[in-house]
């Protein structure tokens, strides 16, 4: 483990410890979960994103053989 030093201002250090103390841990733990929980969000994102851009685009098959128009795909009823 590495230790490093952060400044917070005063009330979000009060609002750190209390929150860590609500979860039975030290403000050190909370902060080391917390960091670690965004890293595997951020790495997940990252291998999902990956993945979709290795797929290959896939033709769409529109209705009757044609494109629907500009008029047609925003054709609103109800706002007019």
């Amino acid at each position: 483990m590495k230790n490093i030093t952060i400044t917070l201002p005063e009330d979000v250090a009060r609002w750190l410890r209390v929150k860590a103390a609500e979860d039975d841990r030290s403000v050190s733990k909370w902060i080391c979960e917390l960091l670690e929980r965004t890293r595997r969000r951020e790495d997940d994102y990252e291998v999902a994103m990956k993945r979709y851009l290795a797929r290959k685009p896939r033709k769409i098959d529109w209705p009757e053989g044609r494109r629907p128009t500009r008029e047609e795909l925003y054709d609103r009823p109800g706002l007019r």
